[in-house]
């Protein structure tokens, strides 16, 4: 073996481990200082671009549960609200039933009880124009779909967040069929000989029934009277059509002509007469009446469902889905083109996921009176809760339908505010809850370090860098060796 004091050969491969000991112990203290087992690319540029995207999900995920549980307080203000307005129209119902008691109240109780209704009336608007969340307002019909509509007949009354805004022109309303009600024909006039033998006729509708027999002596025209005023005092939903009294006689034989006040093919009622024809084909046998036909047409040209008057843009109607018009024509309008409906979204949309496009939205329409117990057909002319007068008693007995419909307003956006909260935000929010501690544990799983491995492999490396320390020593001494030959 030749001995050189110029390159010492041994001490570089010796230094060359030693740096890479150092470097390796200086890993294992940043590992263990840090908590992470990738602290730059260089570590693992593969895992560190998994572990960034993992991290900006957990971050969205965490930003949606709080999105979600303000979404639910904004919710909860708006129920309470809505319970409040209800309790106040359920007072006005039984106000408006005291009004119809006709025989115990005075000028001055209906006038009380008028300015009690409208104390609600102005209770119920000051509900729907301040309840506000920051400075969202919730129940002023801001945060719905609106519309206008053009054209007569036609009336825009609500839709869902699916709906989207119209241009301008507004979306193109086509009635190809109107809506009909059901309606009782008697193919035998009534005549004075059938009320002389004691005629009856049985009705019944939505579980009432009328049993009606004819007096002896009593006119053609005194006997429909009679009919007339047991239809309104039985309850049934049910009129009868008479012709002009000024134009018939007071004994001329009559047709009876028996229709259901609400239009569609879902209200009914059954029929029968004693003697064949006046109503019932067979005598004593009852026929079951549901000829009401519901409207049919397009909005925007696509399909809509007709249910009664109201025709509602149809699930998977791109554009239209759930916009509700109102058409009151008795027939489809000349070339089918009832008029137009301009349309804005303004619904309620909550970002509920840590991705684009992961959104919820309901539309919570207005609660002002003027907008509650709306499509109401009524003697009184009342269009809407706001309009109602109990001061005489057809105004009373057309108020409570007003006001019952109000309730079903009221209740129906309860529902659907109640189901948005329970089967989209909470149960988005036990899914997003779940889903961040997963994402967040698998984070972990390829970006921290083990500390108990981190903690053998320092042991180790500090035990490798002394030795490499000593051994760099020992290299040095080798050269040494060669002076002992020069003295």
């Amino acid at each position: 073996m030749s001995l050189r004091v110029h390159t010492n050969a041994p001490s570089y491969g010796v230094h060359r481990q030693m740096v890479n000991n150092h470097r390796t112990q200086e890993k294992t203290l940043e590992r263990l200082s840090s908590g992470l087992k990738i602290n730059r690319g260089a570590d693992a540029p593969a895992n560190l671009q998994i572990s960034e995207r993992l991290r900006a999900q957990t971050s969205g995920l965490k930003q949606a549960i709080d999105n979600s549980e303000m979404g639910v307080s904004l919710v909860q203000t708006a129920e309470a609200a809505l319970d409040e307005v209800n309790r106040t129209l359920i007072h006005a119902r039984q106000v408006a039933v005291h009004a119809a008691n006709e025989a115990t109240n005075d000028e001055f109780m209906l006038e009380s009880d008028q300015q009690e209704i409208d104390n609600i009336i102005e209770s119920v608007n000051r509900i729907a124009t301040f309840t506000s969340y920051g400075n969202n307002y919730l129940l002023d019909g801001s945060r719905a779909g609106n519309g206008v509509t053009q054209g007569d007949n036609l009336e825009f009354l609500m839709a869902t967040h699916e709906a989207a805004t119209s241009g301008v022109h507004g979306y193109e309303v086509s009635v190809t069929q109107a809506a009909t009600r059901s309606e009782a024909v008697g193919s035998k006039e009534l005549t004075q000989a059938i009320i002389d033998e004691g005629e009856q006729i049985t009705l019944t509708e939505g579980g009432r029934t009328l049993n009606f027999v004819t007096e002896a002596g009593r006119s053609v025209e005194q006997t429909l009277n009679d009919l007339g005023k047991a239809l309104k005092e039985s309850g049934l939903n049910l009129e009868l059509l008479r012709p002009d009294p000024t134009v018939t006689g007071n004994d001329d034989p009559q047709f009876i002509r028996l229709r259901h006040k609400e239009f569609g093919s879902e209200h009914n009622f059954t029929v029968a007469s004693t003697t064949a024809g006046i109503l019932s084909q067979k005598g004593d046998i009852s026929d079951w009446i549901q000829t009401g036909v519901d409207i049919a047409g397009e909005i925007n040209g696509e399909a809509a469902s007709g249910r009664g008057q109201v025709l509602t843009g149809g699930p998977g109607a791109s554009a239209v889905e759930g916009i509700q018009v109102h058409y009151t024509g008795l027939a489809a309008p000349e070339g089918d083109f009832a008029g137009s409906v301009t349309f804005a979204q303004n619904s309620l949309v909550f970002h509920v996921g840590a991705n684009a496009d992961q959104t919820s939205a309901v539309s919570l329409r207005s609660m002002h009176a003027h907008k509650l117990g709306t499509g109401i057909t009524n003697e009184s002319g009342f269009d809407s809760f706001r309009k109602i007068d109990v001061t005489s008693f057809r105004g009373a007995e057309d108020a409570i339908r007003i006001i019952d419909k109000a309730i079903e307003d009221v209740t129906i956006q309860r529902g659907e505010l109640g189901a948005f909260q329970r089967n989209n935000l909470e149960s988005n929010l036990n899914y997003l809850r779940i889903a961040h501690q997963e994402i967040t544990n698998s984070e972990s799983v390829i970006r921290d370090a083990d500390m108990a491995e981190e903690m053998m492999a320092f042991t180790r490396n500090q035990i490798m860098v002394e030795s490499s320390t000593a051994m760099m020593a020992q290299a040095n001494m080798m050269s040494q060796s060669v002076l002992q030959l020069l003295g």
